[in-house]
């Protein structure tokens, strides 16, 4: 029997008065994943995951994480997970390692101060002020600060908010060795090429539903969204014969003039490149240069919604 889900959302509802914020969301997420909730501002992720961790109430649905329903069992659940919010707000001048030593003291299962900031590359800021740290300094702190209980499921809400290309490259190699250490880890995050690198599995979310779910390759190939074949041949091609080729939509020439460079546009690119090489090969022909772009997770998004993800 295949193992029992460490999340567990059905039918998951939430209003604000008059505003319906999650509507009958449902996904599952297995040990060891990362799991994305993927959406623009107003989506419901933020609103979904603050339910999961017990800090806001549900209006219906079910919820266990862990085990445990997080309306029913808050604290036994909080000893199992780790939370870093949208935004961290610590004293200025508390030291590094004294925050570690704060939120690991209220807990009864916690990891050692100088392990833990030694993962986060912070062990020679242990004894630095908060207020002296960089961003992605702050936000690896946050990320150790979710840690120290060495939970079992990890839930951050936009890592890598405002943060510089550097710092969010930083906390990309954090998540990935979360992963390696076999932890679950469910994220939010409106920025799609990191949900589409980072997560094992996505769900989209649109005005408080889940309107698709998958892992990012998985939705990618369910996409309608077609494949570009970008390429130079030695010499020139008939547009009617690369039209013809197996897998093939349509084809043009690179500007809209016979410049030598020529854009296939497929569904299946694997089989429309064979049957290019074989038209290559008939026609005494060869490749000077190939390029593939195949669609990407934003490409989905957009065909799902209609918008970007940060629109």
């Amino acid at each position: 029997m295949p193992a029992a889900p460490i999340v567990d959302v059905t039918e998951l509802r939430k209003s604000y008065g008059a505003l319906e914020a999650v509507r009958g969301i449902s996904f599952e997420i297995g040990q060891g994943e990362v799991f994305g909730l993927l959406g623009p501002n107003g989506a419901g992720k933020t609103t979904t995951i603050e339910i999961l961790e017990g800090l806001r109430a549900r209006d219906g649905g079910s919820v266990a994480v862990c085990g445990l329903d997080p309306g029913v069992h808050p604290r036994e659940l909080k000893e199992r997970i780790g939370i870093q919010l949208q935004q961290t707000a610590l004293p200025e001048k508390i030291q590094v390692g004294e925050a570690v030593d704060l939120f690991g003291s209220l807990y009864r299962r916690r990891l050692a101060t100088g392990e833990l900031l030694g993962w986060f590359g912070l062990a020679d800021k242990r004894a630095s002020y908060y207020e002296t740290l960089s961003g992605g300094q702050q936000q690896r702190l946050a990320l150790a600060l979710a840690l120290v209980n060495d939970p079992d499921v990890v839930m951050f809400d936009e890592p890598t908010a405002g943060l510089d290309p550097q710092s969010r490259r930083e906390i990309y190699d954090l998540i990935a060795r979360l992963r390696q250490q076999r932890r679950t880890v469910l994220l939010t995050t409106h920025y799609i090429e990191e949900a589409e690198q980072l997560c094992d599995r996505v769900a989209i979310l649109d005005h408080g539903g889940v309107i698709a779910a998958g892992s990012p390759r998985e939705l990618i190939q369910q996409s309608q969204q077609l494949s570009h074949i970008e390429f130079v041949p030695a010499s020139p091609l008939d547009l009617d014969k690369l039209r013809a080729l197996e897998g093939a939509a349509d084809a043009l020439t690179g500007d809209g003039h016979s410049n030598g460079r020529y854009t296939v546009r497929s569904r299946q690119v694997a089989r429309t490149l064979m049957a290019l090489m074989r038209l290559l090969i008939a026609e005494n022909n060869e490749l000077v240069e190939v390029h593939v772009e195949r669609p990407s997770l934003e490409d989905v998004f957009i065909e799902l919604t209609g918008r970007r993800l940060r629109d």
